[in-house]
């Protein structure tokens, strides 16, 4: 992979691996910082985008650190010929911070609907669940909630040094 990126990419990548600066305009800061333009680093990270380098550039909050100490992955049973209507509604839940499908694991985990849940207690994680269970009425028929214990570190592309 890093000889699909040239010099400028390289740095462009090593600039923002640990995340982009918390600044109104962070290209802006990452281009002052590499003597490129703002345009320029923008167009670069669509290229990498493109070229399937980078996969997305995404916010990952801390949700702890935002009072929501209770976060549950609620997992669901959704029939297959509803599911991806079915998901993008729940995934545009102003409480769902991510929402996906996964295969099957048969015949233990019959779940194929993932969406993340956060609250500030779990009862209040579990009364958005009731929302999300309703939503999805006749066309769920199991459902179970997975608490986090723990916040694990989420990165991104890493470069190595040479």
């Amino acid at each position: 992979m890093s000889a699909a990126l040239d010099p400028t990419d390289r740095r462009i990548v090593k600039a923002t691996q640990a995340g982009l600066p918390l600044t109104p305009a962070p290209y802006a800061a990452v281009a002052e910082a590499l003597a490129l333009t703002e345009a320029e680093v923008i167009a670069r990270l669509a290229s990498m985008q493109e070229r399937g380098i980078v996969r997305r550039i995404a916010v990952a909050p801390n949700h702890y650190a935002l009072g929501m100490t209770a976060n549950g992955m609620s997992v669901w049973d959704v029939a297959d010929d509803r599911i991806s209507e079915l998901g993008a509604q729940v995934g545009a839940l102003p409480f769902v911070t991510h929402c996906y499908q996964r295969p099957r694991a048969l015949p233990g985990w019959p779940y194929n609907l993932f969406a993340m849940l956060h609250g500030g207690s779990r009862a209040e994680v579990e009364a958005k669940r009731d929302e999300v269970a309703a939503l999805l009425g006749t066309a769920c028929r199991s459902h179970d909630i997975l608490y986090s214990t723990r916040i694990l570190k989420k990165t991104g592309l890493r470069l190595r040094d040479e």
